[in-house]
Order: structure tokens, then sequence, then C-alpha cells
């Protein structure tokens, strides 16, 4: 379990050297930012598989992910899977705008939406990080588009397991293997295509060695060019 000191922000910084795409996700709150959010801030708990709000109710609070995995979708649809140091539930309308559910055991800070607006009133620093927080999200989704135009569903999977890669890197984690902590359905869901094609898919990668497992959610890039070439 991480230990938590209030809430964190984390994401590519886009005024930073280098290439955005493959940085390294840091802290965008200061420890004072950091300190006025955990004032308002309590710790939640969701357990594996359970919802944590559903698509169009009243906005009441936004969460900050302390530990574990956060699975959004719409409808039968999952839009994004969310990670330690990612927030969510934002609104439009007053009304969230996705169903959200702990994917994993899920520990984060939940932010009654009142107070945050005070502190976003009459704080522009934190505006302008949830800005930043904003356009990673929105690069995010664009690659997801990217992804479900592919026609076939191990060109789709490769992509996935390409982004988990890049997500475990940009986070500070090895990726000698790729880690897969939500189930098989929410991986379908997320890249537009059946269980069944899913694990067709996983058959394919594996019987070609660009991939090999350690139990199910563990992964190893064995060919790492022919790998990459799928990726496009």
């Amino acid at each position: 379990m991480k230990h938590a000191t209030g809430p964190a922000i984390h994401s590519v910084h886009p005024w930073d050297p280098g290439n955005p795409e493959k940085g390294i996700r840091h802290q965008l709150l200061s420890e004072d930012e950091s300190a006025k959010l955990a004032k308002i801030a309590q710790i939640v708990r969701f357990a594996k598989g359970q919802e944590i709000y559903a698509k169009d109710t009243p906005a009441q609070a936004a969460f900050n992910i302390i530990d574990g995995v956060v699975v959004a979708s719409d409808a039968e649809h999952v839009i994004s899977f969310l990670y330690s140091g990612d927030l969510f539930g934002l609104s439009e309308e007053g009304r969230y705008a996705n169903t959200t559910k702990a994917a994993t055991p899920v520990t984060a800070y939940k932010m009654p939406m009142a107070a945050v607006r005070r502190i976003l009133a009459s704080n522009a620093d934190i505006d302008v990080n949830l800005i930043i927080k904003l356009c990673e999200e929105l690069r995010q989704a664009q690659r997801h588009a990217v992804l479900l135009a592919q026609k076939k569903a191990a060109t789709k999977l490769a992509m996935f397991l390409g982004l988990q890669e890049h997500l475990q890197a940009a986070r500070g984690e090895p990726t000698s293997e790729i880690h897969l902590e939500m189930d098989r359905s929410s991986i379908a869901a997320y890249l537009g295509i059946t269980l069944e094609a899913l694990s067709r898919a996983f058959r394919s990668l594996t019987s070609k060695k660009l991939i090999s497992f350690r139990g199910r959610q563990h992964i190893t890039v064995l060919d790492r060019d022919a790998f990459n070439q799928m990726q496009g």
C-alpha cells in the first residue's frame, strides 16, 4: 500500500524537455496545494468490482486515486483505466459523465465537489495543473480512438499492451513485465471486441512468440521488434 500525504495529480508535464509521450509522470501539485486539498478530503476504500458512482447521477465529489485501478465506462463500452495519481469524477452539467467501478481494491481521496470549486476559485495554479492533466487525458483518448479503428483484434491487443507498458514506465515502474491488473472482460470492452476474440488475440501473440505469460496478469515481450511493428 502506498503511503499518501495528500492528493496528488500525476501527469507528464507538456513543457518539460523531451517527448511527452515517453516522459515520466510527476506530481503537479506543490506541497501547499496538496495540503489544501487534503483538508477537504477523506480517504475511502472500494472493494474489487464495487461501483464508485453511476453515470448521470449528481456529481457530489471528485476522487484522486492513492492505490489501485478504476475502470470508467459508458453503457457497455470501457472508456479508460485510471491509476494512482489520476483524478476522476469531474462532472458535466452537475452530473457524472460516466460510470466508474473498482477494477482492483482501490484506496482514494474523496473530495466534496463544492469544496473543490471553492479551492479552484482561489488557486489559479491548481487550475493550470488540472488543464495539464486534462491534456494528458485527451492524449489517452486519442490513442484509444486510434486503437479502436484497427480491424484486427491481435493488433488492438498489441497496442493495448504497448500502452500499458508505456504507462508503467511513465509511473517509474519496472517494465520487464507488463502487469495487467484489470480483468479480461474490461480489456475486451476497452478494445471493442468480444471475450472470445480477446482470447484468440492472446493465443495469436503467444503462438507467434511475441509474448509469454507468467500467470494471467504478467506478460513478457519476447520479440521486441515484431511487437513494436505490430503496433504500427
